[in-house]
C-alpha cells in the first residue's frame, strides 16, 4: 500500500464539507509534547489519533495530548473486557488507516472505521491533528 499523504486528508476534509487548514512542518515529532512545542500550543489541543485494536476490530481514538486512554474504559461500549483491547503495531496501522503511526489524521482512512474522540478535546477552540 502507498501511504496516503497530507493532500488525501485535504480531499477527505472538502468532501465532507470541513474547512481545516493544514500546516506543514520541517522535523517531525515524535511525541504530543514535541508537536505542543513546535507550534506554541497547549498540549492538551495536541489530538493523539491512536489505532487500538478492541477484540480484533480496529478502533480510532482520537485522545487529548494530555491524556492516556483507558483500556478498561475503551473496551466497555463493545461490551469486552479490556484484556481484548491493545494498541495495533505499526503495520496493522499502516494498512488499517494508510498512515504511519504518528501522522494518522482524524479521517480520511483506508478502511471505514469507529472512532472515538476523547470529550476533553472541546475545551479548546482549536485543535491540532496529524494530517499524515
Amino acid at each position: 500500500m502507498t501511504p496516503r499523504t497530507p493532500d488525501d486528508v485535504q480531499a477527505a476534509l472538502d468532501a465532507a464539507g470541513l474547512v481545516a487548514r493544514i500546516t506543514r512542518h520541517d522535523a517531525p515529532t515524535a511525541t504530543a509534547q514535541e508537536a505542543a512545542d513546535a507550534i506554541g500550543a497547549p498540549l492538551g489541543s495536541i489530538v493523539k489519533s491512536l489505532l487500538f485494536l478492541v477484540d480484533g476490530r480496529p478502533v480510532l481514538v482520537l485522545a487529548a495530548g494530555d491524556r492516556t486512554v483507558d483500556a478498561r474504559k475503551l473496551a466497555e461500549p463493545f461490551g469486552v473486557g479490556r484484556k481484548k483491547v491493545r494498541i495495533a503495531d505499526a503495520k496493522t496501522t499502516l494498512e488499517v488507516t494508510g498512515y504511519a503511526p504518528g501522522g494518522v489524521p482524524p479521517l480520511g482512512h483506508a478502511q471505514d472505521l469507529p472512532v472515538l474522540i476523547d470529550a476533553s478535546l472541546g475545551r479548546f477552540d482549536t485543535v491540532h491533528a496529524a494530517a499524515g
